[in-house]
């Protein structure tokens, strides 16, 4: 894998990973809701116009750009694994952002995926 091939990978999954953070943030400040006929505008208003929502779909639309021109240059059997990185980096955010427990068990997890990372882009 080039450098630009993996730099584009990176780059589309760190955006993937942002988008989520984004729309977590974005649906701790909007709360729970419901969505019924009567209240679908307020509610898609309300959803529409939180900034970390707005910012976590633009992330995601960047992203697949980002990707579209990863896959053009690296095999997808060895690209989608890559995702997984972004399993790691929202594990690692959702710590420190949302206070999300990272008990040792999901710590083990993302070492397998690290590991098995490690062996996909060694193949």
């Amino acid at each position: 894998m080039t450098a630009t091939a993996f730099a584009l990978i990176l780059t589309g999954v760190l955006l993937n990973a942002a988008a989520q953070l984004l729309l977590k943030a974005g649906t701790n400040a909007v709360g729970q809701f419901d969505f019924h006929l009567a209240n679908l505008i307020p509610v898609g208003l309300k959803i529409a116009c939180q900034p970390f929502i707005v910012g976590g779909m633009a992330c995601y639309a960047v992203s697949v750009v980002v990707w579209i021109m990863a896959l053009s240059r690296v095999p997808v059997s060895v690209a989608y694994p890559m995702l997984s990185i972004g399993y790691v980096v929202n594990a690692v955010i959702a710590h420190y952002w949302f206070g999300e427990a990272l008990v040792l068990q999901k710590m083990l997890g993302i070492g397998f995926i690290i590991v098995g990372l490690v062996l996909v882009a060694n193949s």
